[in-house]
């Protein structure tokens, strides 16, 4: 018989088809699976986030087995564990005489030139399971001055056919979006999302969890997170027969004491491998034709996964390595204590971060308006805001994360991926939420004593870009708007702005 060959499956790799997998030969090839220190500490992850990972990754190197492959797996507090994936591969390469390595492209750079600098013949497989390729993507790309995504999306429709009539979109319209930003009430009736109890393997996990990682940011405990595959599905199913009828009108709405509204809870498990894509959108595509749920919260949810996933992957690579560092504003303030639960009296923030802490998860109106919408305006440095949602959500890995932080929420690429800067003042969150209403400032109040802080901020930032925003199409309107003020306002404004910016930066409450 040849050589052995190892088969790398990562983390974030738990398909059986994937790749790797697929081009390996069952019986000869080893297939190595690990749990490093390199990848739990490149930053501080979420507590619940190591565990999804750990625990998933064991059941599925348990699967394997049962299912007749020899697995390698390198356990986190095994002593020959060599603290790295390359260093595991070297290991394993020894112990099995195997020279070769089959491996499905990872999502991250940083990891992708770790196994590029390793000794060994390295075989990187294209991850089948997007949607679209890194060729589909990079022929849509050339020659567009603007990669907007909702062309990208339309592609996408065409490709696959989802919710098309014909060359035309179910409906006649490409997006609801319009249809979807309605402010959620309290006295709805909002479904319970489904959580497991962890089994033994699972309660394994979390007590090593607990003694490596017990001083990271969030709460490991109650974790009720599914880890297989079945478990994934039941979610999925979940979601579809309890939320998915009001997830398209709510999708944007926030409430105090509803964490999860009519969300899905699935990204995780989409991004980890325990969900494929298409078929999730092809399940929601034939629940609307079945009559379970209208157009626009099937086409709302489609586009969460068809266009938008797909397309900031797509970003992601065809900018490059250097794409999570760009600082196109030049922000340099640091991230305050108050991302780290320290008290802050904005209610919104408080809610958002206290979520974060406990859950790993927030939505993605409460990670754009919100935590994004507070570090733009305040100026924080973008790379330490990737470094922060990289951290604390346990669907975070980088491929995903960064063009969501640095592009959308930042603006730090300079518009690669938006066309105007996501800002707004408390006027917003207002609409959208219950929030305010118990928030020590006041969302009505514009400066002076109580003045909330998003609507001095606010100004603040679109004066300090001026030059850059105010021939937009889509902000124009703003700065007529400031220069039809009364010019002692505008500058009660701005000093109140800085005053605020200046205590924040000196670690005060604000």
């Amino acid at each position: 018989m040849s050589a052995p060959r190892l088969v790398l499956v990562l983390g974030d790799q738990l398909t059986p088809s994937v790749a790797a997998l697929a081009a390996a030969e069952k019986g000869r090839d080893v297939v190595v699976m690990a749990e490093v220190a390199a990848e739990t500490d490149y930053v501080r992850h979420h507590p619940k986030k190591i565990a999804l990972i750990f625990a998933a990754m064991r059941k599925f190197a348990a699967r394997l087995s049962e299912d007749g492959w020899q697995v390698a797996y390198t356990r986190l507090d095994d002593e020959e564990n060599a603290g790295s994936i390359p260093g595991e591969l070297l290991r394993r390469a020894e112990e099995h005489g195997a020279k070769q390595v089959i491996a499905t492209r990872p999502g991250e750079w940083r990891l992708i030139e770790a196994l590029e600098d390793c000794p060994l013949e390295i075989d990187l497989l294209e991850d089948t399971r997007f949607i679209a390729s890194h060729d589909d993507f990079e022929q849509w790309a050339k020659g567009r001055k603007a990669l907007r995504m909702e062309y990208f999306y339309r592609e996408m429709r065409r490709k696959t056919g989802l919710l098309m009539e014909g060359d035309n979109p179910a409906g006649d319209k490409w997006n609801y979006d319009h249809d979807n930003r309605k402010p959620a009430e309290d006295d709805l009736f909002l479904p319970k999302p489904l959580w497991f109890e962890p089994d033994e393997a699972t309660e394994e996990v979390l007590s090593l969890v607990e003694s490596r990682f017990g001083k990271n940011f969030g709460k490991l405990r109650p974790f009720g997170f599914a880890t297989t595959a079945e478990e994934a599905e039941q979610v999925l199913s979940h979601f579809i027969e309890n939320a998915l009828e009001n997830f398209g009108t709510y999708q944007d709405a926030m409430l105090q004491n509803q964490r999860f509204l009519y969300h899905s809870l699935i990204s995780a498990y989409l991004n980890i491998g325990l969900l494929d894509p298409l078929d999730v959108c092809q399940r929601v595509e034939a629940a609307w034709q079945q009559g379970k749920a209208p157009i626009n919260a099937a086409e709302g949810f489609i586009r969460q996964i068809l266009g938008w996933r797909e397309y900031v992957r797509g970003i992601y690579f065809h900018e490059g390595p250097d794409y999570p560092r760009r600082n196109a504003l030049n922000h340099q303030r640091s991230l305050p204590p108050l991302y780290w639960g320290a008290e802050t009296r904005m209610n919104c923030l408080s809610l958002a971060v206290k979520q974060t802490e406990e859950e790993a998860y927030a939505h993605h109106i409460q990670r754009l308006m919100i935590t994004g919408n507070f570090a733009l305006i305040a100026q924080i440095n973008p790379a330490e805001v990737h470094e922060w949602y990289l951290e604390v959500y346990i669907d975070a890995f980088e491929w995903v994360e960064a063009p969501n932080t640095v592009g959308m929420s930042q603006f730090a690429d300079g518009g690669v991926i938006a066309s105007k800067p996501y800002v707004s003042s408390g006027n917003y969150i207002n609409k959208m939420s219950d929030y305010c209403g118990a928030c020590d400032y006041s969302v009505a109040t514009k400066t002076g004593e109580g003045a909330c802080p998003f609507n001095l901020l606010y100004w603040h930032f679109l004066l300090r870009h001026r030059d850059r925003f105010e021939q937009g199409p889509r902000t124009a309107q703003m700065y007529r708007t400031w220069d039809r003020m009364d010019e002692a306002r505008r500058e009660t404004v701005l000093r109140e702005a800085e005053t605020f910016l200046d205590r924040m930066s000196k670690g005060e409450t604000v």
